[in-house]
């Protein structure tokens, strides 16, 4: 993609302070977007918006939200608005997950899963999609997980919660192709971010990924780097004719068609 190809445009990244998220929050910058994160970790979101403003001179704006708060994410887009005037591209990155057999969750844990991997990405789309439609323009990119697309062990509810954004992308897709609103979704296999790293401190984590690495064709996790390059691939005008769409980035890990 053209390193520039994104010039003018602006965009929100929930989650975009630290992982995947601010590998994509770089990426789009490079491109030349305005970029806005949206994170809980607000005092992160800030410091990494100050990091990548500096270093690229790109406009980064950082918003304290919790996406499983609508009135959080209206906040978002306000601000949004207020500071760049339109909102051209959506990336629902937010995420979080615990590694555990189905049957040792609680009530409480499927809320949270649910709340911030799903329920988040409803409320990002209820809040931004009447912008677009307004404007007949926009581009959507929801990250997903591989997990939502084969299963995985000790990740029922939230294979679950991500295979429902991948539903739930295809039909916005449909519904909002008339109004010029692409929306696609890509989905990581095992990525070496700060979650990741949580995870494998837990013993049932370490029995699980322990193992995984011997089923890598690329015999490796992915980088965050390695995750955002399809992101603004699929926001600028060079994917114009791509929207419905579901893409791994998982080293081979699975091949699903």
């Amino acid at each position: 993609m053209n390193p520039s190809g994104l010039k003018g445009k602006t965009s929100i990244v929930t989650g975009g302070a630290r992982g995947i998220g601010r590998a994509i929050v770089t990426a789009l910058a490079v491109a030349g977007a305005n970029v806005v994160i949206a994170d809980a970790r607000e005092v992160d979101a800030q410091a990494t918006a100050a990091e990548i403003q500096k270093e690229l001179g790109s406009r980064i704006l950082a918003v304290g939200a919790d996406v499983t708060n609508l009135q959080d994410m209206e906040k978002v887009r306000d601000a949004t608005l207020r500071d760049f005037g339109a909102i051209d591209i959506l990336v629902n990155n937010a995420g979080w997950d615990r590694l555990m057999p189905f049957l040792k969750t609680t009530p409480d844990l499927w809320d949270r899963v649910i709340g911030i991997n799903y329920r988040g990405v409803l409320n990002t789309c209820y809040a931004v999609l009447p912008h677009m439609v307004s404007r007949k323009q926009g581009a959507i990119i929801n990250i997903s997980s591989d997990s939502a697309r084969v299963g995985s062990l000790g990740e029922a509810v939230y294979s679950g919660a991500k295979a429902a954004v991948i539903a739930f992308s295809k039909t916005i897709a449909r519904e909002h192709a008339r109004d010029n609103i692409r929306v696609n979704v890509i989905c990581p296999g095992l990525v070496d971010t700060p979650l990741l790293q949580e995870i494998q401190h837990e013993e049932f984590g370490q029995k699980i990924l322990g193992s995984i690495m011997n089923y890598i064709p690329l015999k490796r996790f992915a980088k965050p780097e390695d995750i955002a390059p399809m992101v603004a691939f699929l926001a600028s005008d060079a994917a114009s004719y791509i929207t419905g769409q579901v893409t791994s980035i998982n080293g081979g890990l699975t091949m699903a068609g």
